[in-house]
Parts: C-alpha cells; structure tokens; sequence
C-alpha cells in the first residue's frame, strides 16, 4: 500500500490535498507545532519515522508584506526546509512533489512565463521560493516542482474570502486592475497532484524520475483581480446579503504594500499538459463550480 507523507494539512492546499491523496493509500499528515518548518534540523527523523514512497509538501511562509520583516523565518521554511524534505525523500528512495508561485518572477516578460524564462523575484516571498525551487533541484531525485498562481479556497482568508466579506460590509469596493495572473482553486491543484501520483502509483519514484523537474500548473486562462471580483460578486450564493453598489478599478499604486507585486505574471502550463495529459479547468468555471453554481 502506499504511503504518503503530506506536510502541512491544514492550509487552503493541504486541507484539499488530504481528501483527495486519502484513495491512493494511506496519507500521514504533519503541520505546525507537530512539524516545525523553521526548524530544519528536526525535519529528517520525523520523515524518516513514516518511511513514506511520495512526500508531498503543501506547508510554506505566504503572508508575501510580512515576509519583508520576517525574511529569515521566511527563508528556513520555504528555501533551506524543502532543501531538507527532497534531500531526504532521496535518501529514502521516495518521491517528492513541492508547491511554488509566480512570484518568483517581475511580471514585466508582458507574455505567459514558460519555465524556461529567468526569475527575478521582487519580493523576499518570491525570493524565498526560488531558493526553495533551487534546493529541491540541487537534490535531485524523483522531484516535481509545480509553481501556481493566485491559488484560492473559502477555508481561508484569501481574495475570494475577502472579496465576499467586503462586498457585504461595504458599498464601494475599490480593486487593482493591473495585476493579472490566473486563479487556482486548490482543489483542482490538489487534484490534479492525486492524478499524477496515481499515474504512477505501482512505482512512483521510477514514473517521477522520468518526468522529474519544474512545471507551471495553475488556472487556465487569466484575468486582472478586478475582473476576478467581478466574477466573485456575480457568482455569490448569496448575491442578495451584499451591501455593494460599485465596483471600482484603482491601481496597485493607489495601496501601498511592505512588498511589490509582480504586475503580469501568467504562467504557461503547456509543459505541463504535454507531460501528463492534464490541465485544469478554466479559472471563471472553476470559481462557479466552487461556490456551487
């Protein structure tokens, strides 16, 4: 049977992941205080205690503002602990699948990013995670890496949360126009990772290690977030409680954020499909489906 370790079970990814990793095998679950990410060190005798066949770590630092004045803790839990997990799972001879982000990049390419393209990250979040993708790469093994974009969720508070809370608390609402990526629901996310490993289930490490690298895998299609919100006010099961009257596009200038954002940072997921014959729905229909219509 197989068993699979995931990290972090109680993020929007994680809580996802857990239901639908659950009919491939037996799913042991870490998160924070049982698993502490900024404590590398503590890292290899808790893997070594489940001996799993697949790692997967949905745990990461992802307040992108605070990171600016928390950039070390940042930094142990999305770069050098994920170095730590990879380094393990190929000692142990397991497979090994971690989360990235757009972020990584400046949204200045005015194109789709294919994974080819340079990162330049513009904050310590996205820096973080490309020292995270670089140690998981210098590990080697059985190793994906599948950087996604504006992933969202109702158990937290993500845009779709707030946009949903503002539009009941308040009657103009003010939203950026000139950031435009594509939006993930992490189920599909958590999806699509059950899919692949169920691929190669009879032998995991030796079907990751064939296809073993660095993939885009996010929403298709892409939209700027006030385009985004007016698709969540339309879409509200509960349309009739909101309090808003306008909408109002504003650019990112206009709010002042600790961290800069990358402007245009749309991820190509042609690599992706082309490997594992998946791509996930498009964004507009995923946010239907999710908020049941």
């Amino acid at each position: 049977m197989l068993r699979i370790l995931l990290i972090g079970r109680s993020g929007q990814l994680g809580w996802e992941l857990q239901r639908c990793l659950a009919p491939l095998g037996e799913v042991v679950t870490f998160d924070y205080p049982e698993i502490d990410l900024a404590k590398p060190a503590s890292l290899p005798a808790l893997v070594r205690g489940v001996n799993p066949q697949v790692i997967v770590n949905a745990a990461a630092y992802t307040n992108v503002d605070k990171a600016e004045s928390e950039a070390e803790l940042a930094r142990q839990i999305n770069a050098i602990s994920p170095g730590v997990l990879a380094e393990e799972a190929r000692r142990l001879g397991a497979a090994f699948i971690h989360y990235s982000t757009d972020y990584v990049f400046d949204g200045c390419k005015g194109a789709p990013y294919v994974e080819s393209d340079a990162p330049h990250p513009l904050n310590v979040y996205g820096q973080t995670k490309l020292e995270g993708e670089q140690a998981v790469q210098a590990a080697g093994g059985a190793y994906l890496i599948l950087r996604t974009s504006w992933v969202y969720s109702l158990r937290q508070g993500g845009f779709v949360t707030k946009v949903l809370q503002w539009a009941q608390e308040q009657e103009t609402l003010r939203i950026v126009d000139d950031q435009i990526s594509s939006p993930t629901w992490a189920r599909m996310l958590a999806e699509a990772t059950a899919l692949i490993i169920a691929q190669g289930r009879d032998d995991p490490v030796g079907y990751l290690t064939e296809k073993a690298g660095l993939y885009h895998l996010a929403g298709s299609g892409a939209c700027n977030r006030y385009e985004w919100a007016q698709a969540i006010l339309e879409l509200d099961p509960k349309k009739s409680e909101q309090k808003v009257q306008q909408l109002l596009p504003a650019k990112s200038s206009a709010f002042p954020t600790p961290a800069e954002r990358p402007l245009v940072s749309v991820l190509e997921c042609g690599k992706f499909e082309k490997t594992f014959g998946l791509r996930l729905p498009e964004w507009r229909g995923a946010l239907a489906m999710m908020l049941g219509n």
